[in-house]
């Protein structure tokens, strides 16, 4: 038998197993796309919700509970600490006081205070008194919470507009949500890059991302120019204030320093009066002062 004769019985032959179940098995497919129905919007319509909302919030007078988080893969573990009450101020441009007080006795555990360059932090349980400016870093692995900045919980707490130095791009994409008995579906949402110019260069600055359930930011992913996500701010259980919906819920995460904080918000106030006296800190006496921005010294003493 020539090759193309025994080509086209191998045809015919596979032209007949289909027929009888041997070659193939048809399987159900779950669906993954969550049946919830989504509202749609525009991009104008999303940057337009993006710089109202950050014009209605002018102040934040917030009674919160914060619960911290510690650790993650580089760390090889996660420390969960004992949620604690507090307080936290909020003024624009760039004022923010944060309270924290020590579980049952109710004393103050730390009281920090920012202008949007400079910080200071008191520890009054360590007695230490920190100074810093809110751009400089200095990393201690050992206590990432010694690298918490004001200015991180201001970014998420009181979102920016879009700016003339700043390009706003639209993208469709996909959540991953929880339904019914804690079953996971693919959700589509819409995300607004937004990109910053200065001296030329481009960078992707922030990222907001919208629930097509309700319209309202679930997310925003805060970048470096090197392209590193430094803080991913989540929002969720959104109640009625005057200034309209605002979440109560506020958990920020920072991916370099693996540390994660969140705000639950027993009581919102928004756009009353602060006085500027509000945010102003002095050292305790006889607290020791510590300069972030500034070399340990020589003997060995420093931030520790």
């Amino acid at each position: 038998m020539s090759f193309f004769h025994r080509f086209c019985v191998a045809l015919f032959v596979l032209g007949l197993l289909p027929s009888t179940g041997c070659l193939f098995h048809t399987h159900r497919v779950e669906q993954s796309i969550s049946p919830v129905a989504l509202k749609n919007a525009t991009k104008p319509e999303l940057i337009a919700y993006i710089n109202s909302q950050a014009a209605k919030v002018q102040t934040m007078k917030a009674t919160v509970d914060i619960g911290t988080s510690v650790g993650g893969v580089r760390k090889g573990k996660v420390t969960d600490y004992k949620e604690i009450h507090g307080y936290v101020l909020a003024r624009k441009p760039a004022m923010l006081r944060m309270i924290g007080l020590m579980p049952v006795i109710g004393s103050t555990a730390f009281d920090m205070v920012s202008d949007g360059r400079q910080f200071m932090l008191s520890i009054p349980p360590k007695n230490r008194f920190v100074v810093g400016r809110n751009d400089v870093v200095v990393p201690n692995p050992q206590q990432p919470l010694e690298n918490l900045r004001p200015q991180v919980i201001y970014d998420a707490l009181m979102l920016r507009p879009i700016d003339p130095n700043e390009l706003a791009v639209m993208d469709n994409g996909l959540e991953i949500v929880k339904g019914e008995k804690g079953r996971k579906y693919q959700q589509p949402d819409y995300a607004i890059d937004i990109i910053r110019e200065e001296n030329g260069d481009r960078w992707l600055s922030r990222k907001i991302i919208f629930s097509r359930v309700d319209l309202l930011p679930d997310r925003q992913l805060i970048y470096n120019e090197a392209g590193d996500i430094v803080t991913d701010a989540r929002y969720s259980n959104y109640k009625d204030y005057n200034a309209g919906q605002f979440p109560s819920t506020i958990e920020i995460l920072r991916p370099e320093e693996e540390y994660d904080i969140t705000l639950h918000i027993v009581k919102l106030e928004i756009n009353l009066p602060l006085e500027s006296n509000k945010f102003v800190l002095a050292k305790p006496p006889g607290a020791q002062l510590i300069h972030l921005d500034q070399p340990p010294p020589a003997s060995g003493g420093g931030t520790h």
